[in-house]
């Protein structure tokens, strides 16, 4: 067999080894319980004694802990501190911690997270890469928070 001959099976045969493995590959599925149901959403959590309660009027401030998130590597769950209307400050009560690249994640992300949801006064921020789940988790709890502030 001549080599150019040679060179055209081997990259026909590399292509479809590389085309197969492509396709083993499974999509990313969010965690089902045994029985196929979803995970239950976790009960409200209760407001800070100085938080006021939700209504028509702008609230004056206060601490509001937001929903615990579930993922696939730990529970994120942060409390937000709001004063006239506006984000400032953000605590972390929960935050993956697992293993030790779960925390390192937790630990390098959460306060690029924080940072970011302090000048955007929001929780419309972006991940961190590298982070996402734990990123989606935050972003999750401290939207819910936000939403209790009526921000």
């Amino acid at each position: 067999m001549s080599a150019p001959v040679r060179r055209a099976v081997l990259a026909a045969a590399s292509t479809s080894a590389v085309v197969v493995l492509l396709l083993s590959l499974k999509p990313h599925h969010t965690a089902v319980l045994a029985g196929g149901a979803p995970p239950a959403p976790a009960a409200p959590p209760a407001r800070s004694a100085s938080s006021p309660a939700p209504g028509g009027s702008q609230p004056t401030g206060g601490t509001y802990t937001g929903d615990a998130v579930p993922t696939r590597y730990g529970t994120v769950q942060v409390a937000a501190t709001v004063k006239n209307g506006r984000l400032t400050a953000v605590k972390v009560v929960q935050a993956p911690s697992g293993d030790g690249r779960s925390s390192q994640l937790a630990a390098t992300a959460v306060p690029q997270l924080t940072q970011e949801a302090l000048a955007a006064n929001s929780g419309h921020i972006d991940a961190v890469s590298g982070a996402s789940y734990t990123s989606q988790g935050y972003i999750q709890s401290l939207q819910s928070a936000l939403d209790r502030a009526g921000v």
